[in-house]
């Protein structure tokens, strides 16, 4: 006789563990409140399926289906809309996460404040009270415009607000603040975080309301809750930085209405967030020129060039184990490149520690630096300095080989606005390269010639 299958399915309130029996506590979390009942979606799809709904199909053809451009709406910083894709799309639900303290509720509220000059705002505050949010409007020196304030950390509160105030925009600080009194489980629970999610995204899209939500960012880097909040939402950007340096980075992680992996660039000072206008001047600001170990790099960040200055420092060591101590770029990396420097061109670093630094606090990730952390680490172990209006970029394989990257052109733009006059790149096959007015061009196809250059350089100054 088959065995009957058991479709029982228990779930844990606190971490979303599921079961198909029943257990006093939750083997994942160690949860003692133990798993509750999470329904039958086996026997759910098999009713659906054997007494289907009648009438006609409620498809909609493709070709059927209208055009219809999504007016933009401005978020009061260029740098902000860059990095939405030109503005805020009404009826999108937008995450914004971030670690404590990094500056995600200022950015927000500076935002926000300027678009209440011509916008209706409702702003849930669920971890500061009217007050103390006054107290750091006052401080940025906003206007007040038509921001509304509610400090509820009740969901169902929060919407019947909207639906009397009927804003543009509502935003929520924060969702690990929100509490659903239905479901019984305390704020920053994982099955809170999922619900007030689903309902706050059937709000945006049925009211047309474009909704915020802020989010905290755990040790390992992710928004704190199931990955289902990111899976929800339309948007979702990350506000990086360290305290202890001026430097604010907002990145697109995902975004449905505009292109992922953009960049903003900001900069905190006490009246605020302030926009990096020259990004490439702010990060070039104070370099030392002649330094040993110091290359000029031109990155790609989102849709636009970056010139930033990577520093390298080779130190012999007494040590079995030499250090790699990479910030602002991967550690793999620089493992891998000074591997191939050794190897294939007879620098010897394995008996010494090797620290990269991107200099401004930025975090790159882009194979067009490889060919600057070489250069500077032979220039750190040769102790020799390159020319100051000298930028390079450019991808080491593993042979030693200099491979293409993308956007060229608009790096040596780049360049050539800030006074950068050679450039060590990528061999092209185009036999005639636009080159900027008063830059000289060093195509390279292998590590070992831009070696060589290096030591011309060295011996013409």
């Amino acid at each position: 006789m088959a065995r009957k299958k058991d479709t029982d399915a228990f779930e844990c309130p606190s971490c979303g563990y599921r079961s198909a029996k029943w257990m006093g506590f939750c083997p994942s979390c160690h949860s003692p409140d133990g798993l509750e009942p999470a329904g039958r979606p086996e026997t759910l799809l098999e009713a659906i399926l054997e007494a289907p709904e009648e009438g006609a199909s409620r498809s909609i053809k493709m070709e059927d289906v209208g055009r219809r451009v999504l007016p933009r709406m401005p978020s009061g910083f260029g740098e902000f809309d860059r990095v939405l894709g030109g503005g805020f799309v009404p009826g999108s639900f937008v995450l914004l996460g971030g670690d404590p303290g990094v500056g995600k509720s200022t950015l927000i509220l500076q935002s926000v404040s300027r678009m209440a000059r011509s916008r209706k705002i409702l702003y849930a505050a669920g971890e500061e009270s009217p007050e103390q949010i006054r107290m750091r409007f006052d401080r940025l020196g906003q206007d007040a415009g038509d921001l509304h304030l509610i400090p509820e950390t009740d969901l169902e509160t929060v919407i019947r607000e909207v639906a009397l105030l009927k804003p543009e925009i509502l935003v929520v600080d924060s969702i690990q603040t929100i509490t659903l009194g239905s479901m019984g489980q305390g704020a920053g629970s994982v099955t809170q975080l999922r619900e007030s999610a689903a309902l706050l995204l059937e709000l945006a899209k049925r009211s047309g309301v474009t909704v915020l939500v802020i989010g905290h960012v755990t040790k390992e880097g992710v928004i704190a809750g199931p990955r289902v909040l990111e899976h929800l939402v339309d948007t979702v950007l990350y506000l990086e930085g360290d305290r202890s340096h001026p430097v604010r980075l907002l990145r697109t992680v995902k975004n449905r209405f505009g292109p992922t992996r953009e960049l903003g660039i900001f900069e905190m000072d006490p009246a605020g967030l302030r926009e990096v206008d020259n990004a490439s001047a702010f990060f070039l600001e104070g370099r030392k020129s002649r330094l040993p170990g110091s290359v000029v790099v031109a990155a790609w960040e989102g849709s636009r060039p970056l010139l930033i200055e990577l520093q390298a420092l080779v130190s012999p060591t007494p040590f079995p184990n030499p250090r790699r101590v990479a910030q602002g770029v991967g550690a793999s990396r620089l493992t891998i490149l000074a591997a191939v420097l050794e190897r294939r061109f007879g620098l010897t670093l394995s008996g010494s520690d090797i620290y990269v630094n991107v200099v401004g606090g930025v975090d790159l990730d882009e194979p067009a630096l490889d060919l600057g952390i070489s250069l500077a680490m032979a220039g750190s172990l040769w102790d020799r300095a390159l020319p100051p209006d000298l930028v390079v970029f450019g991808e080491v394989g593993l042979g030693g080989e200099i491979r293409r990257v993308p956007a060229w052109q608009e790096r040596l733009s780049e360049a050539a606005r800030h006074g950068f006059h050679d450039a060590i790149l990528p061999s092209t096959p185009e036999p005639d390269i636009p080159v900027p007015e008063g830059m000289t061009l060093h195509p390279v196809r292998e590590l070992s010639d831009a070696l060589a250059l290096f030591r011309s350089f060295r011996e013409k100054t």
